[in-house]
């Protein structure tokens, strides 16, 4: 498997490695499959996790550790989809906007998440070479992850912040089919967004309309 973690062509002075490579195309599977409201975007994204743990194991420590915990919360989306209780017509997960206390408790958890890793981070060097934007990442794709679990539009915006970090920073770190992937995230994230947002004022357009006046 040492193939891997070779060099598969050199694009735009980067060297690509196959294993950044695999791990990313499986990564946009999953993403696009999200979009679809598929419950197979999770062993697609536990997939993608463990090729990617395999590319930054003993490079970028950190990033590693992200991709054990995103094989963890796909193990949770793949058990929460499954559950099947909260079903559109369709026969695929339902969507919906988070409620403002769900918004808080993310963004504050998503705070305090960023500053305790980071801190982690700085104090083991090892873990990590850019530990504040490599926390922000790890943090941010997680909350990210359980949101889309739980069918919340909100999943794409979460999404969207953590490429704007994630871009610059696999660039840098010389990941750059990483970085390239994250540019294409950028526009499915966009285009799922909107589609999930036309889905959930669907859903709640026909309870809106029974109410009693």
């Amino acid at each position: 498997m040492n193939w891997l973690n070779s060099e598969a062509f050199v694009l735009f002075d980067q060297h690509i490695i196959w294993s950044d490579m695999v791990g990313n195309i499986c990564g946009l599977i999953a993403l696009t499959l999200g979009w679809r409201r598929s419950v197979w975007t999770w062993p697609v994204q536990f997939l993608a996790g463990l090729i990617l743990f395999g590319a930054f194991y003993g490079h970028l420590t950190g990033s590693a550790g992200k991709q054990v915990v995103v094989m963890l919360v796909a193990l949770y989306g793949w058990w929460q989809w499954n559950r099947g209780k909260d079903r559109a017509e369709d026969g695929h997960i339902s969507v919906r906007f988070a409620t403002w206390p769900e918004r808080a408790a993310m963004a504050a958890a998503a705070a305090a998440g960023t500053v305790a890793v980071a801190l982690l981070f700085k104090a083991y060097p090892s873990l990590s070479w850019d530990p504040w934007p490599d926390a922000y990442i790890f943090v941010g794709t997680v909350v990210a992850m359980y949101a889309q679990a739980r069918g919340m539009v909100e999943f794409w915006f979460a999404w969207l912040l953590v490429d704007l970090v994630g871009v610059p920073l696999n660039f840098a770190n010389g990941y750059a089919f990483s970085g390239f992937v994250y540019v294409i995230y950028g526009a499915l994230v966009l285009w799922g967004m909107r589609d999930w947002w036309l889905r959930s004022r669907r859903s709640t357009r026909p309870a809106l309309e029974g109410a009693p006046a």
